[in-house]
């Protein structure tokens, strides 16, 4: 009987041994399930979001995802169209250009400025103790001036904070000399403004737009808080100033240069 050589017998080896390869197959099979065990771990509850059973994925309620804008009326309605102004004028703390309400309510300029005018108009009819006005360029609701003294005992609760009266000579200059210099309208009053000059820019009454070509000095002008005020649209409504000057007010300008 011929005995293989030694090279010739048959050696167990683990990669060719059945047995071994179940044993690898069942590792990977507890493998597969550690992750899909790790997968299926439940997550935090979310509001507004929703579970199904089994192993589907997490849906979300899509009546929880309507954002505020979704539900948002047309505005095709004129009705509506008012109420949304009236809604808008009631928070605002300064005038609100037409263009930047058609922009929010993503309508035509010309029935934005139209709804404004009849708003108005219903109003003034009406006889509410307040008014849209058109100021400074925009729209904004307005307290009736026969009930300002209600209101100013109300705000003020009897105390009166005013401009002095060197401050508002001096503003009365700006607003009709402007763009100006302090020099000039210290020349103009007489005396030296800087101090009421800085009282009028912190109170938000002027400002300055630029530099005198030929002196490097700041010029100053009135700003839209002023026409606000004052309810005007432009300076151009400001009351003539003729009737209150002296007769030879051309000479004195000149001679204060």
């Amino acid at each position: 009987m011929d005995l293989p050589f030694a090279d010739e017998v048959p050696v167990s080896d683990s990669e060719d041994d059945p047995d071994d390869d179940v044993a690898i197959e069942l590792d990977d099979d507890d493998d597969d399930d550690e992750r899909d065990d790790s997968r299926e771990e439940p997550a935090a509850a979310v509001p507004g979001q929703t579970r199904r059973t089994g192993r589907s994925d997490v849906t979300i309620d899509e009546a929880d995802l309507r954002t505020p804008e979704m539900d948002l009326p047309g505005l095709t309605d004129d009705a509506e169209l008012a109420a949304a102004l009236e809604a808008i004028m009631l928070v605002v703390d300064e005038p609100v250009a037409e263009l930047q309400l058609a922009q929010i309510l993503e309508q035509p300029t010309e029935r934005i400025a139209l709804m404004l005018d009849n708003l108005s108009a219903r109003y003034t009819a009406a006889g509410h103790g307040f008014d849209l006005r058109r100021v400074a360029g925009g729209w904004r609701l307005y307290t009736r001036p026969e009930y300002a003294a209600y209101v100013e005992r109300f705000v003020l609760d009897g105390q009166s904070v005013r401009l002095t009266q060197a401050a508002l000579e001096t503003l009365a200059v700006v607003a009709y000399k402007q763009p100006v210099t302090r020099s000039r309208i210290s020349a103009i009053r007489g005396v030296n403004c800087d101090g009421v000059m800085r009282t009028l820019v912190t109170r938000g009454l002027i400002e300055e737009c630029g530099i005198e070509g030929e002196t490097g000095a700041h010029l100053y002008r009135t700003t839209a808080l002023f026409l606000e005020k004052l309810g005007l649209n432009s300076v151009d409504q400001l009351p003539p100033l003729a009737p209150f000057l002296p007769d030879d007010v051309e000479e004195v300008l000149d001679a204060t240069g």
